[in-house]
């Protein structure tokens, strides 16, 4: 993810300043910005001044920090990490610059917990890869200030991204507990016998993946609601859909439910090839 931020933020014509505690990561981010380089260019997607040289690396964190305008964090998904790594960062980052996380489901409110400035705590969370997908989720903690989630929106924004603003903390977010639903039924028809792996991907894939990724389910709805639009669908599908709502399916990922899924992902692998 890391990789990804840095070289579309090259892309869209910035200084990228990065630091990695791991060893070899210098190197690693440097081969995955060049591979990623090729790509945003076919896309046309390289803004006036964007140059891959643009990128510096350092070894240690308060240097990448010292003069940034804004901070992208993309380290590991464990809350003991992101608490302790924030607490550095608001040490070491310009009193003006904004600390954005691409946690994918822990809540600001905790991760800014040790931060002395927490009201420029943001959450910066991508859709991956975030150099190629433009959706990005902003929101806040509790000491996080609405100028900070605003300022965030506008930075994204103006690098071609499309933020929405997650009102509530909540586990996951929005886009993974959307996600997160859809897989929970979609383990529950292969636990059930209903379908196979391979078909529930295609009906996805080849169905309403298709509209949705036009527009979203709200306005997928209305469409189907003809000329009385959600109103109309409302009323005469409403309760239709309440009871689909009632009989989808709470599945627990045991040994041999694990089994078939894997199973079933292979066998469609191995058909593709």
């Amino acid at each position: 993810i890391g990789a990804s931020w840095a070289a579309y933020f090259l892309a869209r014509g910035l200084d990228v300043e990065a630091t990695d505690p791991a060893e070899g990561a210098e190197h690693r981010l440097r081969e995955a910005v060049a591979r990623h380089w090729s790509v945003l260019q076919h896309q046309g997607l390289l803004a006036a001044g964007a140059c891959p040289e643009r990128l510096r690396f350092h070894a240690v964190l308060e240097e990448a920090l010292a003069h940034a305008d804004f901070v992208q964090e993309s380290g590991p998904e464990r809350l003991d990490i992101k608490i302790d790594l924030f607490g550095r960062m608001d040490a070491a980052a310009p009193p003006h610059a904004l600390l954005a996380s691409s946690s994918s489901g822990l809540a600001v409110t905790e991760i800014q917990a040790r931060c002395r400035h927490p009201q420029r705590v943001v959450l910066g969370h991508p859709f991956s890869p975030p150099h190629l997908i433009p959706l990005v989720e902003v929101g806040g903690g509790q000491k996080t200030s609405p100028q900070a989630v605003e300022q965030a929106m506008d930075f994204y924004a103006a690098l071609g991204k499309r933020p929405i603003h997650v009102r509530r903390e909540m586990p996951g977010h929005i886009v993974n507990r959307l996600q997160a639903a859809l897989w929970r039924e979609a383990f529950h028809l292969v636990e059930q016998g209903a379908a196979s792996v391979a078909d529930i991907d295609t009906a996805i894939a080849h169905g309403p993946g298709l509209r949705w990724a036009l527009m979203g389910p709200f306005m997928n709805l209305h469409l189907a609601g003809g000329e009385g639009g959600m109103e109309h669908l409302l009323a005469h599908l409403g309760a239709s859909i309440e009871a689909w709502w009632d009989d989808l399916g709470a599945p627990t990922l045991t040994p041999e439910l694990r089994r078939q899924v894997v199973q079933g992902v292979e066998d469609a692998r191995r058909e593709r090839t």
